[in-house]
């Protein structure tokens, strides 16, 4: 069984100039959104976020993949994390639609929301990287705030606290009596991993000292294709 890392929740980047006070604003918007439209239903707010949050990593990916070819010039490791990140949160995914199924109204909001936001995050890597991976740490910061949340929920009683998932205890090698409690905790922390990480990258844009930190969970590359 895989040790779940401890996270830690006070982590919040303060804005250090305007570009990273808009970055804050777009995140505090789309998070009103969130509340308001998924209210408690941590379920089924997780299966519509996840499929946005899986865009940024493979647009990064993608983006600098492309720019490494073209300069001839080593990524120093970011291509991996970011393909990594994306296949993280798509496991998410996967993970919460066996916990909430996805209702037609919300597989069609995630068909619109996805396009939107995979073709504005991509024109906002081209014209400013170290934005979006701040937005991204942001995305990040909120979404340990929503798994906290629910974990909440689910220690007080109000969300059914059931098995986990079959492909959730196999991606994270929780134990076969894990629970959703166990799934959340595991979410949770990946999170934070991604916050650390996409904050760390934009501070070495930005020319500060970057805080990435080592991936909390060894490579899934292989549990990823068995678990699709």
């Amino acid at each position: 069984m895989t040790d779940i890392p401890l996270v830690d929740l006070t982590v919040h980047h303060a804005p250090r100039d305007v570009r990273d006070r808009i970055a804050l604003g777009f995140t505090k918007v789309l998070r009103f959104c969130a509340d308001t439209f998924f209210a408690k239903r941590y379920g089924h707010r997780a299966i519509v976020l996840e499929t946005v949050a899986a865009v940024p990593g493979m647009v990064g990916a993608t983006i600098n993949h492309l720019t490494c070819l073209r300069r001839m010039c080593d990524d120093k490791g970011w291509i991996r994390t970011l393909m990594e990140e994306a296949e993280n949160e798509r496991m998410h995914l996967m993970t919460f639609i066996e916990v909430a199924k996805p209702t037609l109204f919300e597989r069609l909001v995630i068909l619109a929301v996805q396009w939107v936001f995979y073709l504005a995050f991509f024109t906002l890597y081209l014209v400013s990287a170290r934005t979006a991976h701040r937005i991204v740490g942001y995305f990040e910061e909120e979404a340990v705030i929503s798994y906290t949340l629910y974990l909440k929920e689910i220690d007080e009683g109000r969300s059914a606290n059931v098995p986990a998932p079959a492909v959730a205890r196999h991606y994270w090698k929780l134990a076969d009596s894990a629970t959703l409690r166990d799934v959340v905790l595991a979410v949770r922390a990946d999170e934070a991993h991604h916050r650390d990480v996409n904050h760390g990258f934009a501070d070495e844009l930005s020319g500060n000292a970057p805080t990435i930190k080592a991936s909390p969970y060894p490579e899934h590359a292989e549990d990823i294709r068995l678990a699709a």
